[in-house]
Formats: C-alpha cells, sequence, structure tokens
C-alpha cells in the first residue's frame, strides 16, 4: 500500500463518497483544491549567505468559511503533503461543526538546524510571500510540526506591519500576550481526553483505573495524560522518539515530564521498565492513544492492538489497510479528524475573541471546548448507527464531515 498522504486522503474521501452516494463532479471538486501557492524563500543566513527554500500554502475548501491551518517547518514539506493535510482540515473542521475550511502551509527547511534569526527572517520573508492568500476573513495560519506560539507571533507582526495596524486575528496560536487564548496549550490533548472519556462510557468501562497507553509525550500526549490521570485514568506507558517506559502500577504524569526536560527522553524513568514504541502500541490496555507519528498502526500491527479504545491523537496514525482490522479489533475507534480537533475548536475561540477584542478565562475556553466535543463525539456515534457495521469508525466521521460541506456547497450553488 503506498502511503502517499494525498493518496490516503483521496481514498478516505472516496469511502464516505460512496456511502453517500455522492455525484462524480462533486466527488472530483472536493478532490482538488481551491487554490495552492508555491513560493520561494530566500533569505541571507548568519555566515552571511543567502539560501533558498521552498514554502506552500494550500486552500482545500471555502465553502464552510475562511480556511484555518497550520503551518510547518520541516524538511520533507512537499506540495502533495500540504494539500493532503488541507484536505483533512476541511473535513476536521465539518466534524466539529465550525465555520471554516481547510487550509495548510509550510516551508521545506530543517529547523533544528537554523538559529532564532535565521527562523525569523524565514517566517517574516514566508509572510510576505503569501500575503496575497491570508487574512482574518480569508485564510487563517496556526502552529504545526516545529512551529509555536513565537512563530506565530512573528507572522501577527510582519501582516500588522503591511497593513499599518494591529491584527491579532490573522494568527492563532499566538501568544496570550499578543491575543492569543488562554487554554490554547492543552486544547488539542484535552480534545483527546474528552472524546476517550465520551467513548468509555459508551462501551461501559469505567475510567476510574482504566489503563491508557499513549505513544508520544510531546505536546498532545502530556496533556492528554495528565488530563486523563486527574479523571482517575491509569497511565501505564509513555513514550518519545528515543523509545517507551511501562509501569503496570502507573506513571506520575508531571514526573515523567521533569524527567524529559533534564535528560531529553522518558526513556530512564525511575521504576519503569524500558520498551520499544513497537512494543507500546501492542500493551494490552483500555485507551490507547497513539500521539506521535503518522502511519505507526499497519497492516502489519493492526491485529496485535490489544486496546478497547483507540483515540488519534495524531495526524494519520493509522493506514487505510489497518483501518478495517482496527474496527474489527477495537470496540470504538476515534479517529484523528474527531479525536484530536480540540486544537482547531480553541484556534476558532481565539480567532472570535481577536475579532471582538474581548477575552475569555481558561475556565470558559474548556466548558466551551467541553461542549463541542461531545456534541461531536455525539453525532459521529449516531452516523455509525445508522450506517451500521460496514462503516468503519473513519468512514461514520468522514460521511459527517462531507454531509456538511456538501450541503454548504449545494446552499451556495455553483457560479456561473
Amino acid at each position: 500500500m503506498n502511503e502517499d498522504p494525498l493518496q490516503i486522503a483521496h481514498l478516505q474521501l472516496e469511502e464516505a463518497a460512496e456511502m453517500m452516494d455522492l455525484d462524480d463532479g462533486l466527488l472530483d471538486y472536493l478532490k482538488t483544491p481551491d487554490r495552492v501557492m508555491q513560493v520561494k524563500v530566500p533569505i541571507r543566513m548568519d555566515d552571511g549567505s543567502i539560501k533558498v527554500f521552498t514554502g506552500y500554502r494550500s486552500q482545500h475548501c471555502g465553502v464552510r468559511g475562511p480556511y484555518k491551518g497550520g503551518i510547518r517547518y520541516h524538511p520533507d514539506v512537499t506540495m502533495e503533503e500540504v494539500i493532503a493535510l488541507s484536505m483533512w482540515m476541511t473535513w476536521k473542521c465539518a466534524v466539529v461543526d465550525i465555520p471554516y475550511g481547510g487550509g495548510k502551509g509550510g516551508v521545506a527547511c530543517n529547523p533544528k538546524e537554523m538559529s532564532s534569526g535565521e527562523l525569523e527572517r524565514l517566517t517574516r520573508r514566508y509572510t510576505s510571500a503569501i500575503l496575497p492568500l491570508i487574512s482574518p476573513d480569508r485564510d487563517i495560519p496556526a502552529p504545526d510540526v516545529y512551529t509555536n506560539p513565537q512563530i506565530m507571533a512573528w507572522i501577527m507582526d510582519t501582516y500588522s506591519i503591511f497593513q499599518g495596524y494591529s491584527v491579532p486575528g490573522i494568527v492563532t496560536g499566538k501568544p496570550v500576550e499578543l491575543g492569543g487564548s488562554k487554554g490554547r496549550i492543552s486544547s488539542t490533548g484535552r480534545g483527546v481526553a474528552i472524546t476517550a472519556r465520551e467513548a468509555a462510557k459508551k462501551i461501559g468501562v469505567r475510567l476510574n483505573n482504566a489503563r491508557v497507553v499513549i505513544q508520544g509525550f510531546g505536546n498532545v500526549g502530556y496533556y492528554a495524560a495528565k488530563i486523563l490521570s486527574e479523571w482517575g485514568a491509569k497511565i501505564i506507558a509513555v513514550s518519545d522518539s528515543r523509545g517507551g517506559i511501562y509501569r503496570a502500577e502507573g506513571l506520575t504524569v508531571d514526573k515523567v515530564l521533569e524527567h524529559k526536560v533534564k535528560t531529553g527522553s522518558v526513556v530512564g524513568f525511575n521504576g519503569t521498565k524500558e520498551i520499544s514504541n513497537e512494543e507500546l502500541l501492542e500493551l494490552e490496555c483500555e485507551v490507547l492513544i497513539p500521539a506521535a507519528l503518522e502511519n505507526v498502526i499497519t497492516k502489519k500491527n493492526a491485529d496485535n492492538i490489544n486496546a478497547r479504545i483507540v483515540a488519534e491523537g495524531a495526524n494519520g496514525p493509522t493506514t487505510p489497510d489497518a483501518d478495517r482490522i482496527l474496527d474489527d479489533k477495537c470496540e470504538l475507534v476515534l479517529p484523528d479528524i474527531l479525536a484530536n480537533s480540540g486544537g482547531v475548536v480553541v484556534s476558532y475561540f481565539e480567532w472570535v475573541q481577536d475579532l471582538n477584542r474581548y477575552f475569555w478565562d481558561e475556565e470558559r475556553v474548556n466548558q466551551e471546548l467541553e461542549r463541542i466535543m461531545v456534541k461531536s463525539f455525539n453525532e459521529v456515534l449516531e452516523v455509525k448507527r445508522e450506517l451500521g457495521k460496514e462503516a468503519t469508525w473513519r468512514a461514520a466521521t468522514m460521511t459527517l464531515a462531507l454531509k456538511r460541506v456538501v450541503e454548504a456547497f449545494e446552499l451556495r450553488g455553483l457560479w456561473p
């Protein structure tokens, strides 16, 4: 199976389109982005040399509102990947019913090998290059792989300089001091935790002492672990790129984080057994949260997954040929476009706050996030019930998203 992201995105769309008996013309329309921009990003490096990077911005489908999606800095960024990611953002926004279409951007670079000054010059030059595409009413970027609130602050400042006044609503994921939202940092992990909790309720699993395994102990994995443990779950294993740790009695999440900050990895945490990322995925547990890499659950290991619930914290952790196996093996599978949508939900809240120049406290942010995530989970559950066993959980989630996008398209009509 070719694991090219654009091919995977098309396969997932085709499966949902078939269930809806979607018109072929509409299917072709949704396979293609509204527009894609490729830009050259020349900057002066610290040593005085000039280096030219390649950047992209894809706007997939704007029928439900402005385009929304992150910007990633990674050596492997390609136009095809950015198009696929923008398509997934369209579905993610539609699943949680927020008024956005999907967008995504990126620059092919290795930020780990660049100084802060080089990253700032790269960010400002890239922002100026995509300026014709972005605005608070047209396309609102956000952080993604290897980008952060500081990079969002540079984007906001660059855009504001061109406008001649401060425009906080041009990006989300900014520092709170510049119009960012409280609760944004923890929002993706909190959304994963909320959907996992609702899934546990639905299949009769008591969250108290439920065993949770998390692959990936970055922002999403840490906050999912922290919040689930506060609700009584037992985090028995976590991992990062160097490997994993396991303790049947459960881990103290904040102590693990302290160890990771000190040593650079969760590996070696006192009183734990070291395990590989592959072994971690196959541990017996109530809830498995793949929150690290793409394509970690494949047809080779899907049958060995030993969890009652899988909640996808990462984007695309399961390959299409593993979807059916996982659905048959587990009681409830929460696809990425539902489970990890907490980030874009709170990005929406940030945008709303910026436009109104009125900011919420963290309690309100978390309450509103809870309301939307629970509602969205139950709506997916209803679609799955209607479609029956023929549909995987991912197909049911995609069908809900696709239905909302198609309704918007049909109401607006095709001009001319």
